[in-house]
């Protein structure tokens, strides 16, 4: 029997297999970075992925490997181990643990709203995870210290119970559906407040700018905001479907006979339903921008600008990585 062709040694699999620049492409990327199907491999296929990736990089070649397998080989490498460190992530820290985790949290969080014990406790559970999340996807150029982590743990969490109980003490005399709005709103607010702060040392030291060909030319702040104004936008995005359309939906259920017989179905029902929102949510508020993100050179710091200047007199357009 014909053996197939040998691979190439020319794929670029540090990019993503789909075009970036369109949102097709972006939302078929990160629908595989955040499969939680990934969760379920065992160690030996997390280790398998890993040789052939880096082998591939390495310019050795699997005899038989298909374009199809090293791709799926890639997706599989990157969904465990850091992109910076090469170390295997925190299992509940990774892109493909945010469906599974996200839809308990916050099915829990739209189920146990009514007393301030349980605002407290999933709110703080929610923000312990998003600590997990910022700590396991950091960046290699910018760790974050145990002092800035546990300033943003604690900034977050008490932002995100501050909002949750004030809101809920304002809706106690308006409709049901209304009271049920109040999670989403402590976490939109726990958003902004726990990512900048993640982030901080890139706002005040800026993040790498690079030219089309991913030379670097410098850091900026002003790329950094921009940055960072794109993932709270994103993660957001990601909450809204799951925390706004399950209420709806339950508030409608609360009032049939169903649920008034099986009380105990809530809790299930709830979390089920975002776990479907979430399930497409997630990867298509990643693609709301691309990961590449660009700026107008223009539009940067003026120190930065001659900096560039410096280098390349005719670049108009510098690129970065926004981050997750």
């Amino acid at each position: 029997q014909k053996m197939p062709p040998s691979l190439p040694a020319t794929i670029n699999i540090r990019e993503p297999r789909w075009d970036q620049s369109t949102f097709q492409g972006r939302a078929k990327h990160f629908f595989m970075v955040t499969d939680p199907r990934n969760l379920l491999l065992s160690g030996a296929t997390l280790e398998e992925a890993r040789r052939v990736v880096e082998d591939y990089r390495a310019g050795t070649v699997h005899p038989g490997l298909t374009e199809d397998q090293l791709w799926r080989a890639k997706y599989i490498y990157d969904s465990a181990f850091h992109p910076d460190t090469g170390e295997k992530m925190i299992l509940v820290g990774r892109m493909s643990a945010q469906v599974p985790m996200n839809m308990t949290i916050t099915g829990c969080m739209l189920t146990f709203y009514r007393t301030t014990p349980a605002v407290l406790f999933w709110q703080w559970v929610n923000q312990s995870f998003n600590a997990i999340v910022n700590y396991t996807n950091r960046s290699g150029d910018a760790p974050i210290t145990p002092g800035q982590l546990g300033t943003a743990y604690v900034s977050a969490t008490t932002g995100a119970v501050v909002t949750a109980l004030g809101l809920k003490s304002l809706t106690k005399h308006l409709p049901a559906i209304i009271g049920r709005y109040v999670p989403f709103a402590a976490v939109a607010a726990a958003n902004c407040i726990n990512i900048p702060l993640m982030r901080q040392r890139e706002l005040k030291l800026g993040i790498p700018v690079m030219d089309e060909n991913g030379n670097r030319l410098g850091e900026s702040t002003a790329a950094a905001q921009k940055a960072i104004f794109q993932v709270v936008v994103s993660r957001i995005g990601m909450a809204v479907p799951a925390m706004a359309i399950p209420p709806v939906i339950m508030n409608m259920l609360e009032k049939r006979a169903l649920l008034k017989r099986y009380p105990y179905l809530n809790a299930p029902l709830q979390v089920g339903l975002v776990g479907l929102c979430l399930v497409f949510a997630t990867p298509l508020c990643c693609a709301l921008f691309p990961q590449k993100s660009s700026m107008p050179v223009s539009s940067l710091e003026p120190e930065v600008q001659d900096q560039i200047r410096k280098k390349d007199q005719g670049l108009e357009t510098v690129y970065f990585n926004k981050g997750l």
